[in-house]
Parts: structure tokens; C-alpha cells; sequence
């Protein structure tokens, strides 16, 4: 049963997979330069926020709160853009009707995956991998530090960018099927699901009205 790409998002106008299909320029060293630098910076910045951010300010709250927000930014950007335009892949939840999370990891087919740019895939494998390894450094600093204030902050940049790389691990060596099988058959699971509950349910008996005395 075939059916149209669904994108992501209501606003997502370039359906996943076909990003590089609308662009008949020849290959370039850099298809998209600017997701690539900010892939890089957030991370970068958020590491040498963290590094240098006694040298501009006392204040650990605004420590914390600029590196959280570079984090955040991170996350975000990681998740959301160089993931799918970069390697080809991207991670994603939904909830069921039933109130059931369902975690979806997803990459190109065979036939796209010549169209992901390998010095940008280069980049990314390498920022995903290094910076969560240079946050665990600072943890172990931190810790045998005993300096608990920045153990927590180490720990949010821990888990963000440990979340991106265990969900683009798992996009690699474990991907599930395209967006448009995803959709398909959740839509196809409901709608079987509501017709059986409507055949399943027993016709509903009228009700007969109990006399109130005996006279």
C-alpha cells in the first residue's frame, strides 16, 4: 500500500528524505554549511562557556543558566536539523490514543544515502562522539573536585548530549522503517482497533423503569 511522505511537523514543507532531491546543484564539498557551523558552535560554545565562564563572572546562576541554554540550543539543533540534513537520520516520539510512547528511529533508504555529503557526515559522527566525551571528563573533575554545583551542570550537558547520541546510534545500526510506513500503519492500527471496539461492544439493552412502590 503506497502513500504520500508525511513530514514531521505541520510546518515541515520538505518531507524527510527528499531534502537533497530538490536540489539539482552539483555536489559540493559543504551542501549545508550553516547547519554545519552551528552544529559545531553550540557544542563548542557550551564547552568553552563552561571552561572560561570564571574568568567573566562570579555568579554561578548565570554560569548555569548561559550554559544550559547553549545546551539547550544544542539539543535542539542536533535533533532537529543537522541529524536529518546532515547524516540522513532523525529520532522521534509520539503518543498513541492510548496514552502509549512510542520512540521512532529513522534513516534514509539505500537509494538516498549516496545524497548525505561525507565530510559533513564526518563532522557530525565526531562532534556527536567527542563532546560527550569531553563532558564525562569534566564530570570526573568535577566530582573528585567535590564541587556538586557544577556536577549538576555536568550532568544536564551529560544527558542532552547523550540522549543525541544514543538516539543517532540507534538511527544508524537499528533504524526503523520509513516515516511513511510509521504513519501508515499507526493509522492503520487505529482505525482496525476502533472498528473492532465498535463490532466488540454489546448492543446496549433498554432500560426498563422499576416501580418505586407497591401499592
Amino acid at each position: 500500500m503506497s502513500s504520500a511522505t508525511v513530514p514531521l511537523l505541520d510546518d515541515d514543507t520538505v518531507p524527510f528524505g527528499e531534502e537533497e532531491s530538490l536540489d539539482g546543484a552539483p555536489q559540493k564539498q559543504y551542501r549545508h554549511p550553516y547547519i554545519t557551523f552551528f552544529h559545531l558552535f553550540f557544542r563548542g560554545t557550551s564547552v568553552g562557556v563552561y571552561i572560561l565562564c570564571g574568568w567573566f563572572s562570579d555568579s554561578f546562576i548565570t554560569s548555569f543558566v548561559c550554559v544550559v541554554l547553549l545546551l539547550s540550543a544544542d539539543f535542539w539543533t542536533v535533533k532537529n536539523l543537522s541529524g536529518r540534513f546532515l547524516v540522513g537520520m532523525r529520532w522521534w516520539n509520539f503518543v498513541d490514543d492510548d496514552g502509549v510512547s512510542h520512540w521512532v528511529f529513522e534513516s534514509k533508504k539505500n537509494t538516498q544515502v549516496s545524497r548525505v555529503n561525507p565530510h559533513e557526515a564526518r563532522i557530525f559522527w565526531l562532534a556527536l562522539i567527542l563532546f560527550p566525551i569531553i563532558w564525562v571528563v569534566f564530570f570526573i573533575i568535577a566530582l573528585f573536585g567535590l564541587k556538586f554545583k557544577w556536577l549538576l551542570l555536568v550532568l544536564i550537558a551529560l544527558a542532552l548530549n547523550g540522549a543525541n547520541l544514543y538516539g543517532y546510534v540507534k538511527c544508524n545500526f537499528g533504524a526503523n522503517k520509513n516515516i511513511s510506513s510509521v504513519t501508515t500503519d499507526f493509522v492503520r492500527t487505529q482505525v482496525l482497533k476502533s472498528a473492532f471496539d465498535m463490532m466488540s461492544k454489546p448492543a446496549q439493552q433498554p432500560t426498563t423503569a422499576k416501580p418505586t412502590g407497591v401499592i
